[in-house]
């Protein structure tokens, strides 16, 4: 059946055409408004975006920042997984991860997100009147100490130390063994023994004097948080908008 008529000078639809298309024009208008809104959706911020992170990170770097982002982008769900293993986050489904800059692995893209970290021995004045405050990391062995045990590490973590191009790793010995940083700094508080934590969850304790470091000369800072994920992900518009609000500026 014939639908169009064409002559050398246009094209016209004919009788049976004019109904073809009365027909399906609510249907193609119907295609074209859906398309659209794909397009739309293509350029709004939404959907879920999962991040594996460390606790300290999680607590002091990632909820500042969701917590001023989020409300403005309803469309956007965050979901953070908080352990301290080197975890595969294209096998487990991440989009992205969470560890010191020197830990990201070389194919990935690394943002940082947090300024540089050092890590400081303290101790509750009571503990450290009771004995002789340590001058050198070695000896670090005749205190108590509060460990940290660690999967990345294989067990219980060990201290590091560096000064004047020298760097040392002590394992410590002590009573308490946490899985979790926050813990060895309500301990050292406690008076259990000596702690090495970030500087800045010491920091107000350091000020109020419920804690007093030892060794600062051997606690060099060191490159903080990246944020990292495959160099071939295509960032939607959600993720992109989530590490620049986390991209660390000087």
């Amino acid at each position: 059946m014939r639908l169009l008529t064409r002559t050398t000078r246009s094209v016209a639809p004919t009788e049976a055409g004019e109904r073809l298309l009365l027909t399906v024009a609510p249907a193609l208008d119907q295609i074209e408004a859906g398309l659209t809104t794909l397009g739309d959706l293509r350029e709004k911020p939404a959907g879920t975006i999962r991040i594996t992170t460390g606790e300290h990170a999680a607590e002091t770097i990632i909820w500042p920042v969701l917590k001023r982002l989020l409300p403005g982008y309803p469309d956007i769900h965050v979901e953070i997984t908080a352990d301290y293993t080197l975890t595969d986050i294209v096998a487990g489904r991440y989009d992205a991860g969470v560890r010191f800059g020197e830990q990201v692995a070389k194919d990935m893209i690394s943002v940082p997100i947090g300024p540089e970290v050092r890590f400081v021995v303290v101790g509750a004045p009571d503990y450290l009147a009771q004995r002789p405050a340590p001058t050198t990391p070695q000896e670090l062995l005749g205190h108590r100490c509060i460990n940290l045990r660690l999967p990345t590490h294989g067990g219980l973590y060990a201290w590091e130390f560096e000064k004047d191009g020298r760097e040392l790793r002590v394992r410590v010995e002590g009573p308490l063994v946490f899985n979790s940083i926050f813990p060895v700094v309500e301990a050292a508080l406690a008076g259990f023994g000596l702690a090495y934590v970030a500087e800045d969850l010491a920091r107000p304790h350091l000020a109020a004097g419920r804690l007093s470091q030892v060794l600062g000369d051997w606690s060099p800072p060191f490159p903080g948080y990246h944020l990292y994920y495959p160099s071939r992900r295509q960032p939607s518009p959600a993720f992109a908008l989530l590490v620049d609000a986390l991209r660390h500026r000087r």
